[in-house]
């Protein structure tokens, strides 16, 4: 059995989502397909793929196997270009995450100018407000805004994000400031569900202390900080976002902070990779160009 070729086989079944559709990707025989994903398999002595009627599922042993296999075939590949003389050219395709808003804001920038210095590199850019898994969506890197579960993901820390209660000046005008927390009782709230499932929001009452949530007079809720945004700058009520999501309003004064010093602590931001193994050329330069220039971004928010 050669296992390079069978490791190839398995990735392009995973990444089509089928035997059948890798068979016609391959231009190979859909028997021949399964054959080789067996003998992995049973050279292995575990199940690496669910197979369904519909499509096929990496059991837990697979999505490990799977992401080992990716690196070494990576490193396999800049390994060739090497020996050829493409020396440390740095090409293929990198597949990126972020939430959607940060994304188009903050993160498509950077990929636009990536693009333009490493033309041998091609980016899917995926935005989902969903946190992708590494592994099992085939993702080469992800944003993160807040804190991560323990795991063997890789984290570059390039900054922090505030979460601010903010409000229209004309709403404050005609219900008065809150002082603390527990004045917000008095005044309607936009509720984002996204960042506060509960009608309640967290607070720091006292500067170390621990976080507290406090009850809120939820007139709307929405799904999307584009909403919340628009409707606390027509005055519906106070809401509470992260920072990026509403420093536009901010800058233009149709919505203004409030309660700052009840603020919990900052949420961080990091560059999420797998892993083990050494990083393939095209994460290595993206991680060098990004970082800085996020650190820039954030630190200016």
């Amino acid at each position: 059995m050669d296992r390079l070729e069978a490791m190839a086989i398995l990735l392009r079944v995973v990444d089509k989502g089928g035997f059948s559709a890798a068979s016609r990707d391959l231009g190979m025989p859909l028997a021949t397909v399964s054959r080789k994903v067996n003998e992995l398999e049973g050279h292995l002595g575990t199940r690496l793929l669910a197979r369904t009627t519909r499509k096929v599922a990496l059991t837990d042993a697979g999505a490990i196997y799977v992401a080992s296999a990716r690196r070494i075939l990576d490193e396999i590949d800049e390994t060739e270009r090497t020996a050829a003389g493409e020396l440390r050219v740095p090409r293929g395709e990198l597949i990126l995450t972020a939430p959607v808003f940060f994304g188009h804001l903050h993160i498509l920038p950077i990929v636009t100018a990536f693009l333009g210095a490493y033309p041998k590199i091609n980016v899917r850019l995926l935005l989902s407000d969903r946190n992708l898994h590494l592994i099992e969506d085939h993702v080469d890197m992800a944003v993160r805004i807040g804190r991560l579960p323990d795991s063997s993901m890789i984290a570059t820390r390039v900054g922090s994000m505030r979460t601010v209660v903010c409000a229209s000046p004309r709403l404050l005008a005609a219900q008065g400031t809150p002082k603390t927390p527990h004045d917000l009782a008095k005044l309607p709230c936009v509720n984002f569900e996204i960042l506060s499932p509960a009608s309640a929001w967290s607070f720091r009452m006292e500067r170390g202390k621990s976080v507290n949530d406090v009850p809120i007079r939820s007139r709307l809720s929405v799904t999307t900080a584009e909403a919340a945004v628009s409707a606390a700058s027509d005055g519906v009520g106070a809401t509470r976002l992260l920072h990026y999501q509403c420093a536009d309003a901010l800058r233009k004064r149709s919505l203004r902070i409030i309660l700052a010093d009840f603020e919990v602590d900052p949420l961080p931001v990091r560059l999420l990779h797998t892993g083990g193994g050494a990083l393939p050329s095209k994460m290595r330069v993206f991680l060098d160009f990004a970082a800085g220039r996020l650190r820039e971004t954030l630190s200016s928010l």
